[in-house]
Formats: structure tokens, C-alpha cells, sequence
């Protein structure tokens, strides 16, 4: 056999596809990382359980997104050599899988970045409501991150052709249930800000008034949506606003 009947042999051209193919998606994914980091993605995904689980395994999301394009590329390549190569009868299963392999790559980049999404908006949220003295108020981070978590899979789900109809009913269920659910669970957080929104406007005392709301008499340290602190010579009083609108306020003069 000479040297262009060799070159022409299907295994020899899979083999150089192969190899090709190896290449080209190393450098797709140098390239998808450092395109990332010179975004800012990993500041972004700073302090996220997700991040944190990718460093305790020796990556980063970064490098986790990077990997999933190099990886489509080699499963790309790998096909084609099979396909060239003959070794299975490859016509309606490369049909199925160019029209599959997208699918589940979007999948999975979905499920990813819904992840690290819904991990920053559970610290976002969590973060926004620090000051917030209401035990109520610890649960409502994790409804939104589990919330977003739910869609991200639906959409995931979509993706590669599962039928989410269900799924979607559901979604209208929970929805509905949180709804109900929040009405009674989280009562006294919102009447405890629509309370605090009135005393915001109204300023029926501020900071540095001495005042008594039911048995406790105090300095006002400080007034927020949710909540009045006042201190008194030895001890310190975290007032949620709905308590002092059923106890009301008493301003004592010095």
C-alpha cells in the first residue's frame, strides 16, 4: 500500500480528526477561560457555595464553564472519526446525536450558571436582609434560591426534550403555595415594614428620642423598615415595628 492510499484509509483520516479535534478544543477552552476571567466572572462568583464546592475539588467555575466547551468539541471530533472511520453504521445516530449534543451542552451550561445564579441571589438576598432582626426574614433566601434552582432545571430539562409540562403545573402549584404560605408565614415581616415605611414617613420619633413601647423605655438607636432598637443604661431592645404599632409609643421628656 503507498503512502496516498494510507492517507486516504477512513481509520487514518478518523485518527487525524481525532487528533485535530483534541487540539482545537484545548484551545477553545484556554480561550473560554481567559475570555471569563478578563470578564470578571470569577470576582462575580466569588463566595458562592458553588464556587466553594469547585475549590474544595481543586477548580473553579471558570475553569468548570471552560471544560464543558472543550469537552463538546471533543465529543464533536469523536463522533466525526467514528463516523469516517465506519465503525458502527453511523447515519441515523450522527442524525440524532448533531441534533442532540447542542442540546445537552446548553443543558448543562444552563444548570451551571443557574447554580452559581441562584447561589449569589441566595447571598445577595441574604446580605440585603442582614439588619433584618425578623426570624421570618432567614427563610426568605433560601425560597429564592430554590425557587430559581426550579426554573433553571425546567429549563435544562427543556433542553433536551423532556417533557416539562408537569413540571410546569407544579411550578404554578408551588407558586401558588408560596403565596399562601407567605401570607401567613411571613404576616408580621410585612406588617412589620408597612408599620416601618409609616414611621420612616411620619417620624413620630427618631434617633437619640427617649420613648417607651409596652414595658420597655429606652434611647432610639435606630429606626429601620423592620425594626426600632432602643437602649436603655443596660440592655438593648430590638423592637420589631408591628409591636410598636400594637403597643404604641410613648415619648418620655428628659
Amino acid at each position: 500500500m503507498d503512502a496516498q492510499a494510507f492517507l486516504e484509509e477512513p481509520a487514518v483520516i478518523a485518527a487525524a480528526v481525532l487528533a485535530l479535534g483534541v487540539v482545537v478544543g484545548y484551545l477553545v477552552g484556554r480561550l473560554n477561560e481567559e475570555l471569563l476571567t478578563a470578564a470578571g466572572v470569577p470576582d462575580a462568583v466569588e463566595g458562592t457555595p458553588f464556587e466553594r464546592s469547585a475549590q474544595s475539588l481543586g477548580t473553579s467555575t471558570v475553569q468548570i464553564v471552560a471544560r464543558l466547551s472543550s469537552w463538546f468539541v471533543y465529543g464533536i471530533a469523536a463522533l466525526t472519526a467514528i463516523h469516517i472511520a465506519q465503525l458502527i453504521d453511523t447515519d441515523r445516530f450522527w442524525a440524532d446525536v448533531t441534533l442532540f449534543l447542542p442540546q445537552l451542552f446548553v443543558a448543562i451550561l444552563v444548570l451551571v450558571v443557574g447554580f452559581i445564579v441562584a447561589d449569589k441571589a441566595e447571598l445577595m438576598v441574604g446580605e440585603y436582609l442582614r439588619s433584618v432582626k425578623l426570624p421570618e426574614a432567614s427563610l426568605i433566601p433560601r425560597v429564592v434560591k430554590y425557587s430559581l434552582l426550579y426554573v433553571v432545571i425546567l429549563i435544562a430539562l427543556a433542553q433536551v426534550g423532556v417533557n416539562v409540562l408537569a413540571l410546569l403545573v407544579l411550578l404554578i402549584v408551588y407558586s401558588a403555595g408560596i403565596v399562601i404560605v407567605g401570607a401567613f408565614a411571613f404576616k408580621d415581616f410585612l406588617v412589620s415594614s408597612a408599620v416601618g415605611i409609616y414611621l420612616l414617613l411620619n417620624q413620630p420619633y427618631g434617633i437619640g428620642d427617649r420613648i417607651r413601647i409596652g414595658d420597655r423605655s429606652g434611647i432610639v438607636q435606630e429606626v429601620d423598615i423592620f425594626v426600632t432598637i432602643v437602649e436603655s443604661e443596660d440592655e438593648q431592645y430590638v423592637i420589631p415595628n408591628r409591636q410598636v404599632f400594637d403597643a404604641g409609643i410613648v415619648k418620655l421628656r428628659e
